[in-house]
């Protein structure tokens, strides 16, 4: 197996064979790294920039690819690469923007190992896991799951209940979390701060690959799950001391267009008061699907405002992948 040398894991934190059951080396061939390339005028590029990096794991016989779906959102180019150097153009096949999750097709033969899908709900705090990255055991470390919460992102995002582990693995984005018995148990999305035991831990947030099995078929088949769109306002919200402020507006959004302003703070969304995130958000979606007027109570300067937003489908807002 072909391993990068530009970094790696300690030898005592890399997992080491003779302590599974399964077949560790097959399992971390199942890694591939993305490489994608987006446009310059693309909406995300702002944001996520036009060149990405990250990693992705083989699902399926097929060679399909399972990765988070920041990384390919919009790409124009995909490349994958496999531990033992092989390299393969991928398609972007679908994105999920309500779990996270991305689709890559590769169009040529990886070569390479699927890995089985397990669940993230037989996995408990304190487990002992693996993160796998592409590159190996030099890229694989043992970790300890540290919690199991729910998780809101500034982007309009919640996971009712996300995994973190603990030490961190420095590419995180698209990395397989895999439990004792080597099946597929997450895919990682973020660097985190974690309290644990009273101390501020740093670790990586996983989401449950129980997500997807429900909506697995419907994006093969349509490039999203089928059903209505959540609405989306395009406003980028944190919870600042117990505060939801608005830290950014998507340029030509719904938010933008209904006057909302960097540095408003929510307090009400649909009539009903709101105090956190993930609230914050609920309350939008049980609105009605995208296109649904959004009413809006904010604090400015001193003064309330109220706004009304019309919703909409941030897929619109996206550029779609080209059909090879």
């Amino acid at each position: 197996m072909a391993e990068s040398t530009e970094w790696a894991f300690p030898e005592r934190v890399q997992p080491r064979p003779e302590d599974f059951r399964f077949d560790l080396a097959a399992v971390l061939d199942a890694a591939v790294m993305l490489h994608v390339e987006v446009p310059e005028d693309a909406f995300t590029a702002s944001i996520l920039g036009t060149e990405r990096a990250g990693n992705g794991v083989v699902i399926r016989e097929d060679g399909l690819v399972l990765t988070i779906g920041y990384l390919i959102t919009e790409a124009s180019t995909i490349w994958l690469t496999t531990n033992k150097g092989t390299v393969v153009a991928g398609h972007p096949l679908a994105y999920d923007q309500a779990t996270g999750f991305g689709l890559v097709q590769p169009l040529g033969r990886l070569g390479v190992p699927a890995v089985a899908r397990g669940s993230a709900a037989s996995c408990a705090v304190g487990n002992d896991v693996l993160v796998i990255g592409q590159g190996g055991r030099a890229h694989a470390l043992k970790a300890t799951v540290i919690a199991k919460r729910e998780f809101a992102g500034y982007w309009e995002y919640v996971l009712d209940e996300a995994m973190f582990t603990a030490p961190p693995h420095p590419q995180w984005g698209g990395a397989g979390l895999v439990g004792r018995d080597g099946k597929l148990i997450g895919l990682g999305s973020l660097l985190v701060q974690e309290a644990v035991g009273g101390e501020t831990v740093q670790g990586n947030m996983f989401v449950p690959i129980d997500l997807l099995e429900p909506i697995l078929d419907d994006m093969l088949a349509l490039g999203r799950p089928a059903g209505a769109a959540r609405p989306w306002l395009g406003m980028y919200t944190t919870d600042d001391k117990g505060k939801l402020v608005v830290g950014g507006i998507a340029k030509g959004g719904p938010a933008a267009r209904a006057g909302v302003r960097v540095g408003d703070i929510v307090l009400e969304a649909g009539g009903k008061r709101v105090n956190v995130l993930a609230e914050l958000y609920r309350g939008i979606w049980r609105l009605g699907a995208a296109g649904v007027e959004v009413p809006l109570t904010l604090a400015r300067e001193g003064s309330l405002v109220r706004a009304r937003v019309r919703s909409a489908d941030r897929n619109d807002f996206l550029k779609k992948p080209q059909v090879h």
